[in-house]
């Protein structure tokens, strides 16, 4: 039996420009690459000529398995999307929810939410600077950003009794209030939180090395973020001052004073500055938010959508048969469409959701910033060193299980 011989797949969506140009894979692997990416490189000695990303490899069909799932157990899909802002995704999938039952959270429920959402940004960021630091050789702050990412964690199981898939915000509000004790932890984070992101800060920022590695390295200008769909941090690096909880705000996000940090090189380094700005901007905000929070309810009084309280289980039938089918039977919104979009921590973060009148969602779409982050990756690389590619993905902050769903 003649012997077979593997031959890895060379194949590429571009032909080489040159009988003298090497085609490479990076990838697939998660270390260098922040996911399960393959990158397919035309190179000309070290300098990058041609890339071609090629994304599938953690597809796991989540859109179309939110669509045979009840509304409210679609939550836990969203969770497994961009797995380090999760809280943001539970958001945007229950505003787009709330928004086809046209119901209201009340204001303590709204500041709840934010708090979260602010908490997943930081937590995000964090794995992005020590993740980003690491793949240029910076090890120390790796360690040092992770130690007070483990802080938000530790509030996120206070909350759900879980770290990094909490679910927690549903469509109609929130499973629970605010736990005892959390009010001293997260002013206690927010106390020590700006000196130890300092600490990092005085590794990198005038660091020779890192300055050598980020600046000049994978520019874009703010027309080419706009005509690829970059949001977020990179669409900020390149000097556009957009945010939709500025310009579009939900939650109550017009009632908080903060600035949208902007730069104007839009290269590698710029985005590492614009994403420390946006921590310090999250840390105003929670504060505003712990100093502010309103007292009353956490979730909509509507109870076709929100199960009754606990303690009322015990006394009445009414209560408890309304328990029974609402998470056995769910609800079902009216016929029609919604889009809701949210500022997540790598740009904007959108959900449509189709409803035929059931319990289930008969269409539901995200559109993933990571996803059109991705396609910039390309024209930010040509020309470069393919050591820097490695830089410019981790500017980029992507994350696969958002963009393959």
């Amino acid at each position: 039996m003649k012997e077979q011989t593997f031959m890895p797949s060379t194949e590429t969506l571009f032909e080489r420009t040159s009988d003298t140009t090497m085609i490479m894979n990076m990838g697939p692997q998660h270390p260098s690459t922040h996911g399960v990416l393959r990158v397919v490189l035309e190179l000309e000695g070290e300098t990058v000529v041609n890339l071609d990303c090629q994304i599938g490899y953690l597809h796991t069909g989540m859109e179309k398995e939110g669509e045979y799932q009840q509304y409210l157990k679609c939550v836990t899909m969203t969770d497994r999307m961009d797995y380090l802002s999760a809280n943001g995704n539970n958001l945007v999938y229950s505003l787009a929810v709330e928004k086809l039952l046209d119901i209201e959270i009340p204001p303590r429920g709204q500041a709840l939410r934010v708090m979260l959402a602010e908490l997943s940004r930081i937590a995000s960021h964090c794995v992005w600077l020590g993740t980003h630091a690491l793949d240029l050789g910076a090890m120390t702050p790796f360690f040092w950003i992770f130690r007070e990412r483990e802080k938000i964690l530790d509030m996120f199981e206070m909350f759900s009794g879980v770290r990094m898939m909490p679910s927690w915000i549903v469509p109609g509000g929130l499973r629970g209030d605010m736990p005892e004790g959390f009010e001293e932890k997260l002013r206690a984070f927010l106390k020590e939180f700006s000196p130890a992101l300092e600490e990092v800060e005085g590794l990198l920022v005038s660091n020779p090395i890192w300055k050598e590695r980020t600046i000049g390295v994978g520019v874009m200008t703010a027309e080419e973020a706009l005509a690829y769909g970059c949001s977020g941090p990179i669409a900020r690096a390149a000097g556009l001052a957009f945010d939709l909880r500025k310009s579009n705000p939900y939650c109550g996000y017009e009632l908080y004073d903060f600035a949208i940090p902007v730069a104007s090189n839009g290269d590698v380094y710029d985005r590492f500055l614009v994403r420390l700005a946006e921590m310090r901007e999250s840390v105003k905000i929670l504060q505003q938010v712990i100093d502010g929070l309103p007292e009353g309810p956490w979730s909509s009084s509507d109870r076709k959508v929100v199960p009754p309280p606990r303690e009322e289980l015990d006394t009445s039938m009414e209560s408890l048969i309304h328990h029974f089918k609402l998470w056995t039977e769910g609800f079902a919104p009216p016929v029609g469409e919604a889009y809701a979009a949210i500022e997540g921590p790598k740009g904007e973060l959108g959900c449509y959701i189709v409803s035929d009148g059931s319990n289930k969602p008969y269409r539901f779409h995200m559109r993933p910033s990571s996803f059109m982050n991705l396609q910039a990756l390309r024209p930010m690389s040509i020309g470069h060193l393919i050591a820097d590619v490695v830089a410019i993905i981790g500017s980029i902050d992507i994350v696969l299980g958002e963009i393959d769903r």
